[in-house]
């Protein structure tokens, strides 16, 4: 009897189905392998897909800023407005914060940690991120009062806002409460809030208590200046959790040493181009993924499921 062989057909599954398929594969291999194999693959990881959540947020801290401002406008482009999570660091100017917004018409989440852009163009473009429900801006030392207020304006569905700052960013300054007025004015719907190192008053916290109602977290760890009362805060909130002010452990000061400066024009970590007007042309990809010390595996693509963000939340760490 003539043994008969079964084929998978692949390349006939729908598009939404091998991009979920694909989102188990690193950024080097969607870009570079599966669109070689056939038509279909190819024009999967071409649309919208596989670009929907994207989290680069680890090589993003560690490259040049134009090597960044062109991935981030490749795979933005690429997820024609379906974009729904994006996790990066250090964004270098207003020009990539604007093109971002210009593209959040889905977004929900937006983690822009170690970034540049200023309170200027957070106000002018602060209205299109309206479907935002978690926001992360820490340590992003160029906006203030003014950007958030815009945020808390406009992002009515915002539950989650992480406005942590450096250590040393608070030594031998003077209280500064106007953020955390602004987050007590605009921002009621909030559920989740962090502030560690911020050089606020007991006073702007209880502001923040009395126009955020629906606070569960509230993150204060190293937030020196705030004096609570924890028998009145058991009683008063009883559902609100409070971290802080005191820190119990300690920090790494080498976590804070990542800079993309330290990567010259010569650096070998990113040894590739591609330009804006390729991104259907993928010989541009060949060999950029290989160089002596083999860190490219670094540059990955994550996917989520589900409310991924609120775990990140929980595990936050004792201090930043």
């Amino acid at each position: 009897m003539e043994e008969q062989i079964e084929f998978r057909h692949w390349d006939e599954l729908i598009p939404d189905a091998l991009g979920l398929i694909f989102s188990n594969l690193s950024l080097q291999e969607v870009l570079t392998v599966i669109p070689s194999v056939c038509k279909s693959w190819r024009k999967a990881v071409t649309g919208p897909y596989c670009w929907q959540e994207v989290d680069i947020e680890e090589w993003s801290s560690r490259c040049q800023p134009h090597h960044l401002d062109r991935m981030l406008r490749m795979l933005i482009t690429r997820s024609s407005g379906s974009l729904r999570k994006l996790c990066v660091s250090g964004l270098h100017n207003d020009s990539i914060f604007s093109f971002i917004t210009e593209n959040a018409g889905s977004l929900q989440t937006l983690r822009v940690r170690r970034s540049e852009m200023s309170d200027s163009v957070v106000e002018r473009t602060a209205g299109r991120l309206s479907t935002i429900t978690f926001l992360d801006l820490s340590y992003c030392g160029k906006i203030g009062s003014r950007a958030l207020e815009a945020i808390g304006r406009h992002c009515k569905l915002l539950v989650t806002l992480c406005r942590n700052m450096h250590p040393l960013d608070a030594a031998g300054k003077l209280l500064q409460d106007d953020e955390a007025n602004a987050i007590a004015t605009t921002m009621p719907r909030l559920k989740r809030l962090e502030m560690a190192y911020h050089l606020i008053s007991t006073g702007s916290v209880m502001n923040i208590l009395a126009g955020c109602p629906q606070l569960e977290l509230l993150d204060l760890r190293g937030c020196w200046d705030v004096k609570l009362d924890s028998q009145l805060m058991k009683e008063k909130f009883p559902k609100l959790k409070v971290l802080g002010p005191f820190v119990m452990d300690y920090y790494e000061m080498d976590d804070w040493d990542d800079d993309c400066s330290d990567y010259s024009d010569n650096s070998e970590y990113l040894a590739w181009e591609f330009e804006m007007g390729d991104y259907d042309d993928y010989d541009i990809y060949d060999g950029m993924w290989h160089d002596d010390e083999g860190r490219f595996e670094e540059l990955e693509l994550r996917f989520y499921e589900g409310n991924g963000e609120e775990a990140g939340i929980l595990g936050w760490p004792q201090s930043p």
